[in-house]
């Protein structure tokens, strides 16, 4: 059964009211890839009543926001699965026309700044019941940070929503323990991972621990409808839906590090990894013949880590493979070809997320080499997708990013595999433009040097400066015009040039 997501649904389960509503930017798909999904359920299987508001209507006189009464416990509040402003505008500040977490790919149907919008309106409708603030857009926000959009620092997305708590990163451990402090009528303001206001200024309480295990199972294991709601059947397919549908994650949190990555911010480095039995019971779920993804945020990092664990607890580097892949790091991709060949003999399966290819050359071994070739031959669906970002050292070193030689190193196994094989195989590099220290004469630089390669990108992405990355500390820095500042192409005609240089 889907969650209720209006007053009549909740009659027909013989509710009087909700114990938490879940009010969310996002259409809602009962799927363990959109987090209103996820935290709905965990709850759940706490044994609250849990409704879900999606794309509640801001405009009118707020009776969406009325509908589902008033929850016993809380509202949590989220823009949805990105932060509302980087998905409705492009890097050159342009309103994009479409929306893919909306059926039909209907643009319009949730506010800028939507988790801050949602908190205010049910803060004035319901001042005596809690908001809690989650996902993405909180997380990136819940300090003071540079809004592209405006041009200008903000201040914790707690000032401005009146929100009482906010949950930053994965959600899991933290709702759990919020929703059993309030039932138990204790303190939820020294519950691990969460920040709130004291005299106006932010207080973070520090992290849970990575999931274990047993716990992300217990996440991925919830009872899910995997698909969205029927009340969309009419309004068209939800694009986000169609392209993850098929796929599968396997481990959440990536421990590359890139500056400009609001995945690495969100989800942490360290790396929580499912069961092989989860993941293979999810295998069989899937309809169809084929499995679109098989990975996580980076595709090879299934069950990686460091081999003495001690270390990483004190460790305070951003990255574990830059400036240099660090010696405690297990690179060794022996449990990622298992868990791939048992996968397989459910399904066909592909590799739609991006590869650390530094990862798989760093300590050459047999099992590296297995995954290599496997990954050609049979997980790869005409083109394989990498992320070099960028050939010049200097900028790459900006981004966090291996030397452009690991990437000419693995495109000669490549290759040398796909002429053995007399394959058509296709790399799909993903490239960037306009990242702070990159010039145009860069960019130059980089479309000759894949040229000689005989590389042609179809795309390039624009540097987009998110809340709270590195890379949007180096961004604002320009700005302002610091010393020790990097040259950014910040006008519409020089990034517009950087990003078209591949198609003059």
């Amino acid at each position: 059964m889907f969650l209720p997501i209006s007053r009549k649904e909740m009659d027909s389960l013989g509710w009087d009211c909700a114990d938490v509503i879940i009010v969310s930017g996002d259409a809602y798909v009962d799927h363990p890839a959109f987090g209103h999904a996820v935290i709905a359920r965990i709850l759940e299987s706490e044994g609250l009543r849990v409704a879900i508001l999606p794309q509640p209507n801001w405009r009118d006189d707020l009776r969406d926001f009325k509908k589902l009464g008033q929850p016993k416990l809380f509202f949590g509040v989220t823009s949805g699965c990105l932060d509302s402003v980087v998905s409705h505008y492009t890097a050159n500040k342009r309103l994009r026309s479409d929306d893919a977490y909306t059926p039909g790919g209907q643009a319009g149907f949730r506010p800028d700044r939507a988790t801050t919008v949602y908190s205010k309106i049910l803060k004035q409708l319901f001042p005596n019941t809690p908001v809690i603030l989650g996902g993405i857009e909180a997380s990136l926000r819940k300090t003071t940070h540079y809004d592209f959009m405006e041009g200008r620092l903000m201040p914790s997305i707690l000032c401005d929503s009146n929100a009482d708590l906010l949950v930053y990163g994965m959600g899991e451990k933290p709702i759990i323990e919020i929703a059993r402090k309030m039932q138990r009528g204790e303190n939820i303001f020294d519950t691990p991972q969460v920040a709130f206001l004291r005299d106006m200024n932010p207080v973070i309480n520090p992290p849970f621990d990575a999931m274990t295990e047993a716990e992300i199972d217990r996440s991925f294991d919830l009872p899910y409808e995997r698909k969205p709601h029927p009340r969309y059947l009419k309004r068209g397919d939800i694009p986000a839906f169609e392209m993850i549908k098929n796929s599968i994650t396997t481990h959440r949190g990536c421990f590359g590090g890139c500056s400009f990555c609001a995945i690495h911010e969100h989800q942490g480095k360290f790396i929580a990894s499912r069961s092989e039995k989860s993941i293979l019971e999810e295998a069989k779920k899937i309809s169809g013949n084929v499995i679109s993804d098989l990975g996580g945020p980076s595709a090879n990092m299934y069950k990686m880590g460091g081999v003495d664990k001690s270390l990483c607890s004190k460790c305070k580097r951003r990255s574990c493979l830059f400036p240099e892949i660090c010696d405690n790091l297990n690179t060794n991709h022996k449990v990622m070809n298992e868990l791939y060949a048992k996968v397989s003999r459910i399904k066909k399966v592909f590799i739609g997320s991006g590869v650390r290819y530094d990862m798989l050359l760093h300590k050459p071994c047999k099992e590296n080499d297995i995954y290599i070739e496997n990954l050609i031959l049979h997980h790869t669906s005409g083109r394989l997708k990498l992320a070099p970002e960028h050939t010049e050292e200097h900028v790459l070193k900006l981004m966090g990013k291996p030397s452009f030689e690991f990437f000419k190193k693995f495109l000669l196994i490549f290759q040398k595999i796909c002429g053995k094989h007399n394959l058509k195989t296709q790399i799909m590099p993903y490239l960037m433009s306009s990242h702070p220290g990159c010039t145009m004469d860069d960019m130059k630089a980089l479309a000759r040097k894949l040229k000689d390669l005989n590389i042609r990108p179809e795309q390039v992405q624009d540097f987009t400066p998110t809340p709270s990355t590195p890379s949007t500390d180096m961004f604002y820095r320009a700005l302002t015009k610091s010393k020790d500042a990097p040259f950014v192409a910040t006008g519409e005609k020089e990034k517009l040039e950087q990003k078209g240089v591949f198609f003059l």
